[in-house]
């Protein structure tokens, strides 16, 4: 059985770290593990897009429509374009965090109303405020450490797991702001 993760989120949130967190807590656990490259502009507060992908014979870490297990979401628009690449019983775990893109804030576009209750309404949907719990982790740049706390509940890997991949992982010096941050969205 093999599992298909999508991370989104707006450059700069931290999405790569995200994303090999978790490759590396997969391949820890023996699974073949395939992740994506960045698409989107990440340097320029854009949308980024990071595929996971494990399982015993993972061939391509593309993940097409209606074909994601879980959809790790960074931000609330971002989280709303990737609905349409949650398979049907999927997860979405999504940060309540807004960043207005572009024409939002050039004032040519409106940023949507009530994201959450509409994703709420159409799928399972677990909404965080990661930012708060970042804050309380020591650093608001550990938002994707929190929810890949928040995630890592929902997955069959040991708590103990995710602990030992972080330490190995993460870099020295942002180490127990990391970890502190994982354990607090474990436990949201």
């Amino acid at each position: 059985m093999t599992k298909k993760i999508m991370i989104v989120g707006v450059g700069g949130q931290g999405t790569l770290l995200a994303s090999r967190i978790l490759g590396n807590v997969a391949i820890n656990e023996g699974y073949d593990v395939k992740v994506s490259e960045v698409h989107g502009m990440s340097q320029r507060g854009g949308s980024v897009v990071t595929y996971v992908k494990y399982g015993d014979k993972v061939y391509s870490p593309i993940i097409d429509q209606g074909e994601a297990d879980t959809i790790l979401a960074f931000e609330l628009l971002e989280a709303y374009r990737a609905l349409p690449y949650l398979k049907k019983g999927g997860k979405m775990i999504v940060n309540n965090q807004q960043i207005d893109p572009m024409p939002v804030i050039t004032g040519a576009a409106e940023y949507p109303g009530d994201i959450a209750g509409k994703l709420s309404n159409e799928v399972d949907t677990t909404v965080v405020d990661a930012l708060s719990a970042a804050k309380e982790a020591g650093n608001i740049k550990a938002v994707n450490v929190v929810l890949i706390g928040v995630m890592a509940r929902t997955t069959d890997i040991a708590y103990e797991k995710w602990i030992e991949t972080i330490k190995t992982t993460v870099p020295p010096k942002f180490l127990d702001v990391n970890l502190k941050a994982f354990e607090i969205g474990y436990n949201l």
